[in-house]
């Protein structure tokens, strides 16, 4: 079984400033220990950034690109999208079949959309997920604090059945990936 890391939109202006995720650094100190794993045992490493046709997610932008702090490699696979779908539109699916990747971790940004949206996309595609529980984060809404929102999607996603993979959480201390 081929493993893959997905990162999703770690980048600058949704991790710093006005439209912060909830503990950003500490998320993306979990994503760099679970990226160095993955590194470290080959499997492919794909950082997908978000783009939008203006804002502060314009491509090209300052706050399009990854964010301070996030590891990237020269090796890492980096792929653009425009939905909270990572396989919406995009080579994702493409780039994981090419590679023979039959499973799949997930960490990023934000928790109850691009992370929720790729994640259940992923199951239906019958990839089984691991989701790094501390290595993703969001915002508050008006109705729930961030820390709420991302513990709610660990018990959501993980509690998914009707796709036949499963998502499991675990946090990043606890991660293992092996070449």
């Amino acid at each position: 079984m081929t493993t893959a890391l997905l990162i999703i939109d770690v980048q600058q202006s949704l991790c710093f400033g006005e439209f912060a995720a909830f503990e950003a650094e500490r998320v993306i100190d979990r994503i760099n220990q679970v990226s160095a794993l993955g590194r470290s045992a080959g499997i492919p490493v794909v950082v997908i950034q978000h783009e939008t046709p203006d804002g502060p997610l314009k491509f090209g932008e300052p706050g399009w690109q990854t964010a301070a702090g996030l590891v990237v490699a020269p090796a890492d696979i980096r792929l653009r999208k425009r939905t909270p779908d990572s396989f919406h539109n995009t080579e994702l699916q493409a780039i994981l079949s090419a590679r023979h990747v039959s499973s799949l971790i997930v960490c990023g940004l934000q928790s109850d959309f691009c992370v929720d949206t790729t994640v259940r996309r992923a199951l239906a595609l019958g990839y089984p997920v691991t989701l790094v529980s501390d290595g993703h984060s969001t915002v508050d809404n008006g109705v729930l604090k961030a820390s709420q929102i991302s513990a709610h999607h660990n018990a959501t996603l993980s509690s998914i059945t009707s796709f036949g993979p499963r998502a499991r959480v675990s946090p990043a201390s606890e991660i293992r990936i092996t070449a």
